[in-house]
């Protein structure tokens, strides 16, 4: 009876068993096993401390415009509009010479203020034109040279004169012209006596006075022809920067 008893007891325990692992109660750990994570690869420490230095630098990298009292800088657009108006801003200071005298000079200010500028003439040391020089040639032998004055003389030249020309030999001048009619005409009228004079640019050294001009950023260069003196004479000026402040002039 009590082997009976014991047999019964051990199939009722048998059934219950089967009965849980059939509901899944039995598999629980193996679904536990398989929702765990993959072991990791494994790395080398120094490789593991790399990865650790590129995460924090690309989270820096991210937040670094809007650190603490840090603005992000210019943009290129930003740039360049600033300094076009710096270029915009920029004066240029020019100067209008040499003049001869100071009633040229001060025609030629009177001119300019006439177009809107504001000029300032100063005096300087310096080498000047002149004029054309209109002259004849002579051989080293005295008498030609007073045969020459004679018929020059007798043709109307009579302000002829005898002087060192410009490679230091003989010479006889036929006057100084400013203009270049008057010194077209003395030309031809030593042409009809049959000589053949030349020409040569003449130029003075002295005081010479030049007029500095500030020009806005949207101003072009003057030209000199536009501040000719008196009509047809011969005004060669030229156009260049003004001097540095204590430099030379």
């Amino acid at each position: 009876m009590t082997l009976l008893k014991t047999l019964v007891v051990c199939l009722v325990l048998a059934n219950v068993c089967y009965f849980l692992w059939e509901h899944g109660i039995a598999k629980a750990p193996e679904s536990v096993a398989a929702a765990a994570p993959p072991p990791g690869t494994l790395k080398l420490a120094s490789e593991a401390s790399e990865s650790a230095r590129n995460e924090s630098n690309s989270r820096a990298g991210a937040a670094a415009p809007f650190a603490a009292g840090v603005a992000p800088g210019p943009s290129e657009g930003e740039r360049d509009a600033g300094n076009s108006g710096l270029l915009t801003n920029v004066k240029r200071c020019i100067s209008v010479g040499p003049f001869r005298d100071v009633s040229e000079a001060a025609h030629a200010a009177s001119t300019l203020r006439g177009g809107g500028y504001d000029p300032r003439q100063r005096v300087a040391d310096g080498e000047v034109w002149a004029g054309v020089w209109v002259y004849l040639p002579l051989p080293a032998a005295r008498s030609v040279a007073e045969q020459t004055l004679a018929k020059l003389k007798a043709g109307g030249i009579d302000d002829a004169l005898e002087m060192p020309g410009p490679s230091e030999g003989p010479v006889i001048s036929l006057g100084l012209y400013s203009e270049p009619k008057r010194a077209q005409s003395r030309v031809a009228q030593a042409q009809a006596l049959g000589f053949n004079p030349g020409i040569a640019d003449r130029k003075r050294t002295g005081n010479v006075y030049w007029i500095d001009i500030d020009l806005k950023p949207t101003d072009s260069l003057l030209n000199p022809s536009d501040l000719q003196g008196e009509s047809g004479r011969i005004v060669r000026l030229e156009v260049k920067g003004c001097p540095s402040a204590g430099g030379p002039t």
